[in-house]
């Protein structure tokens, strides 16, 4: 850093040997600037204290305390050591104690100007351009004797610029800027140390700070300052607590990260009812609106014919006259008692009368209309009206009826009826005001007088009754038959039946035991039907009345049962054993059809890749084990060593002799003693499914043992283990280059499986095996299924555990998967293999884990990913599945980045402002022209440079370099640092354009 002086000399430095040399000693106002941090916590600034440092010296001749006052009239405290004359110097300087705070971990920034030993004669041996810095924890904060050997050493400090006597002519001044991590600090404070071993040093300013996640607002909930643990991988979970008047609708979280940045917010807060959410407070409705849920939605204006007068009201209230019903949410409008029904009209005939009449002009603004019929019979005077009594039925009732109409039966002849209609709805309980109702009378002058009188029970059995009564005498007219009306008394309003005789006596039949029922008689002359008898109620007798009748039924029931009985067990074995053999003949056929399909009638979904065939569609698992696995003799294996526990039982590593070959080392799973037939055939599945894979990057299998004990899967042995165990234990091991080149492994191997028409299911690290050559191959084919013909389809489970942090939202959410989950989860592998094995999502409980990629999160990208790669995994983390990428497209783009290196050097850490998620990533091409991106970076001053260099697109400027930025004329190299790092992001989005499909 170049500074040019503004002041003057602050004073002289003294030398060994007689020497004296003035360094003169300025500081930049922009060091006294105040560049505070909201995220740091200042415990000590040299530049801020106003009185004296009071720091001690050992010796005391050693380092010199120089104060000086600025244009400000603020103290500048400096420390100057130049002792560079004389050999063995050992010069201390100490700080005051300063209290920790709540700090874990301490950062300590220095600022120091050094003096370039070639440039001093003389000293060739005796000056250094290095010092030292130590600390020492205690929890005393005085009288603490300075001991050089308690203290920690937690560095050794160069300087990056040091001046010469030239800079010191010339008036320019060099100044040096370092930061060192102290931490875990457990004690209460510390001191800070500074030897001295020989150099010629102007220590400007020290300042020590601990970092801080400061209080903030987020999703209407606060959250308080937070200090991060020392470990830089673990994050601190904060639970937030809502803002005044908002509630909690999930959990609001956030979480601290070692920088003291927030990262992951989860959950939310929400405003309380009667609360709108504006600018992150929870406001009150205003008068003549509401709010009746709790959420982040605006007041409401309140409904017709309601109001509220005070803020933050919940619901509006009605008007006078209108109402709202119990079960009325707040947001219906308030309503009130409807008009009477209008246009009463009515039809009799010989039995019935029907009533019907118009809906009322008025519902009061509801939908829930019934209507209610009233019913006086009236004699002579009009105002001698009495209720209508129990022999009157109504069909389907008098109350409550939704149609307007009705049907009134077993009315009185030559009577006068009036009957009142009154409508209501759902708020006509709550109105005090009388109901108003339409009136109709009716006279009933037809049918003449009943001609039936008395009717007698002759005898009742269990489902019978026998009736008779007296004919009329001499009637005016012959009787022509008779009409019986009946029905149960407990159901008299619902339904009825009838019959006809032509004598005075009648059996009725088909009755229920010990019930009562209701009869009516009627006589039907050439004039038509006189009026029906009085009701007379009668009861059938009970289950023994008539036992004696019923004992030869009984025995014909008793027989007939019988035979029926073994009839239908000799047919269910009939088609129980038909069936049996049905099915397995057409499960046999549907198996051979689909092998032939597959094989013979062209159904490869691309060429020389031949189609996966499910084991699960074989009657018999074994044939499909002995089909596409190859029997081998167990005198062929020799295990050697356990090296793991899978599922069935133990993993072993072990050699097989192939005949007319040498042994080969190999990996063993055996079935474990005690098993159930289901858990052989699971066990053998997964075989059944290697066998048809053949591919560089797919576990080879080489055979199976199953007619002898124990059951065993010979696999290839991979000498390195699991991918995410391997990539922990040999952490920061690789280049770039080869983690891609693993990466482009896997990506092969699952594009063959995709082509096959096959899902995984289970794509994770953990999953895939590396051998002594870094080849990386597929493995554990547990959780696999099939995937039919249609490239679109997905397969369904009904159960079993899902792996959360590498599955896909839609195989979370509803159980399906597909290629395109498959991408997902190859995405998660990619962010395991970047960040060399560590858990994805870190400690987030698996519904955080839901939650925060439902609300959008991603995975940032690992320290040290190249853009192109963390790209990469953003497309395969779309949230529409079909916008991910296919794995043939991912192995295209992984082979171009291997072909050209130079795309994998720009690293995110070193691009502000890349997209954090894939709903982030633009459109592309993002820009038109040159003019447009300059204008996005802020460099529109360089226009007419690219112009008259002859760059008039944004392809010729993607090829561009440093130097050819330079050439043009950008002079400044904040402008040239700035200018490259948005032309290594535009050749990505040009990349982008090209590639046919694929989106990165």
């Amino acid at each position: 850093m170049v500074g040019q002086l503004l002041g003057n000399p602050v004073g002289i430095l003294d030398m060994s040997c007689g020497v004296k040399f003035s360094l003169i000693f300025v500081l930049l106002r922009v060091l006294f600037t105040d560049s505070s941090h909201s995220n740091q916590v200042v415990l000590l600034d040299t530049t801020a204290v106003l009185g004296e440092l009071g720091w001690k010296t050992y010796p005391m001749n050693g380092w010199d305390a120089i104060t000086e006052m600025d244009e400000h009239n603020r103290p500048i405290h400096t420390f100057q050591v130049c002792h560079v004359m004389e050999p063995n110097q050992n010069n201390w300087l100490r700080s005051n104690w300063i209290s920790r705070e709540a700090a874990q971990k301490i950062y300590v920034e220095l600022r120091f100007t050094l003096r370039d030993c070639n440039s001093i004669p003389w000293v060739s041996g005796t000056c250094k351009e290095t010092f030292n810095l130590f600390y020492m924890e205690t929890d005393e904060s005085h009288a603490i004797k300075f001991k050089p050997g308690q203290y920690t050493k937690i560095d050794t400090i160069a300087a990056d610029e040091s001046f010469t006597q030239m800079d010191l002519g010339d008036r320019i001044l060099k100044l040096n800027t370092e930061v060192r991590e102290v931490g875990p600090i457990t004690k209460k404070g510390f001191y800070l140390a500074f030897q001295d071993i020989g150099a010629c040093i102007a220590l400007v300013s020290v300042r020590v700070y601990y970092k801080k996640c400061p209080f903030t607002f987020r999703n209407l909930a606060t959250f308080p300052d937070t200090i991060p643990r020392v470990d830089s991988s673990s994050l601190v979970e904060v639970r937030g607590a809502c803002v005044k008047n908002a509630e909690e609708r999930d959990t609001p979280k956030l979480y601290c990260g070692a920088d003291g940045d927030w990262l992951v917010p989860l959950g939310r807060c929400v405003c309380s009812v009667g609360y709108e959410e504006l600018d992150g407070t929870c406001l009150a409705c205003r008068p003549g609106f509401y709010k009746a849920f709790s959420g982040n939605i605006k007041c409401s204006k309140c409904p017709p014919h309601s109001f509220s007068y005070e803020e933050s009201s919940p619901l509006c209230h009605c008007e006078k006259g209108f109402f709202r019903a119990e079960k009325d949410p707040p947001t219906m409008a308030c309503t009130r008692p409807p008009s009477p029904p209008r246009n009463v009209i009515f039809n009799i005939n010989e039995t019935s009368l029907f009533l019907e009449w118009s809906p009322p002009s008025d519902t009061g603004g509801r939908k829930d209309l019934t209507y209610n019929v009233l019913c006086k019979k009236c004699g002579a005077d009009p105002r001698q009206c009495e209720l209508c009594g129990g022999d009157l039925r109504f069909v389907p009732r008098p109350q409550g009826l939704i149609n307007a109409s009705v049907t009134v039966l077993d009315f009185t002849a030559h009577a006068n009826y009036t009957f009142e209609i009154e409508s209501l709805n759902g708020v006509s309980e709550l109105s005090s005001f009388p109901r108003p109702v339409a009136a109709i009378t009716i006279s009933t002058d037809q049918g003449g007088p009943s001609l039936v009188g008395m009717v007698r029970k002759d005898w009742a059995s269990q489902n019978s009754i026998a009736l008779s009564w007296q004919e009329p005498e001499q009637p005016t007219l012959p009787v022509l038959d008779y009409e019986i009306k009946y029905y149960e008394k407990e159901h008299e309003q619902l339904s009825y039946s009838s019959t006809r005789t032509k004598a005075p006596s009648v059996i009725i039949t088909g009755l229920k035991p010990s019930t009562r029922y209701i009869f009516h008689v009627r006589a039907r002359t050439s004039a038509g039907y006189s009026s029906y008898s009085p009701k007379f109620e009668y009861e059938t007798g009970d289950e023994t009345s008539d036992m004696a009748a019923d004992q030869g039924q009984v025995l014909v029931i008793v027989t007939a049962a019988v035979g029926g009985f073994t009839l239908l067990v000799i047919l269910t074995l009939f088609f129980l054993i038909t069936g049996r053999c049905q099915w397995y003949i057409k499960a046999k056929m549907k198996s051979e059809e689909k092998r032939r399909a597959h094989y013979q009638n062209g159904h490869i979904p691309f060429p020389g890749i031949k189609t996966y065939i499910d084991p699960d569609t074989y009657e018999d698992p074994t044939q499909a084990v002995h089909e596409f696995a190859k029997e081998i003799d167990p005198s062929r294996i020799r295990i050697e060593r356990v090296i793991g526990a899978g599922e069935f039982g133990e993993v072993c590593s072990g050699r097989l002799r192939t005949p007319g070959k040498r042994e080969i080392p190999v990996a063993i799973k055996t079935l474990k003693g005690g098993y159930v037939e289901r858990q052989r055939r699971d066990f053998l599945r997964e075989a059944s499914i290697m066998g048809q894979f053949d591919h560089p990057n797919i576990i080879r299998l080489e055979g199976v043992v199953t007619k002898s004990r124990p059951v065993m899967i010979v696999v290839e042995y991979m000498e390195n283990g699991s991918l995410d165990s391997f990539l922990r234990k040999h952490d920061g091991h690789f280049t770039v280059i080869q983690l891609v080149g693993m990466l482009r492994g896997i990506a092969s191997g699952m594009k063959y499986l995709s082509d096959m028409g096959y899902v995984h299911r289970d794509l994770a690290a953990r999953n895939i095996l590396v051998n002594s050559n870094l080849v990386c191959k597929v493995s554990d084919f547990g959780l696999s299924r099939v995937l039919e013909d249609d490239p679109e389809a997905a397969y369904t489970t009904s159960g079993g555990k899902i792996p959360i942090r590498w599955t896909a939202p839609e195989a979370i959410a509803y159980r399906k998967f597909s290629s395109a989950s498959d991408a997902w989860s190859y995405g998660i592998v990619m962010w395991e293999v970047m960040s060399y094995g560590e858990r994805p999502y870190w400690e987030m409980s698996n519904q955080d884990v839901i939650l925060s990629i439902e609300e959008g999160y991603r995975l940032p990208a690992p320290m040290g990913c190249p853009v192109a790669l963390h790209q990469l995994m953003l497309h395969c983390w779309q949230k529409e599945r079909g916008l991910r990428p296919k794995f043939t497209d991912i192995v295209s783009f992984l082979d171009k980045l291997i072909r050209n290196p130079s795309s994998l050097l720009t690293l995110v850490e070193d691009i502000q402002g890349l997209p954090e998620s894939p709903g982030d990533v633009p459109e592309y091409p993002m820009f038109i022209s040159i003019g447009d991106w300059l204008d996005s970076i802020k460099m529109s001053q360089y226009k007419n440079n690219f112009m008259a260099a002859g760059y008039t697109t944004l392809d010729s400027v993607s090829t561009m370099s440093i130097e050819d930025v330079r050439r043009i004329g950008v002079t400044l190299i904040g402008h040239q640092r700035r200018i490259v790092s948005s032309i290594q992001t535009l050749r990505l989005q040009l990349l982008h354009v090209q590639e046919k499909g694929f989106h990165v």
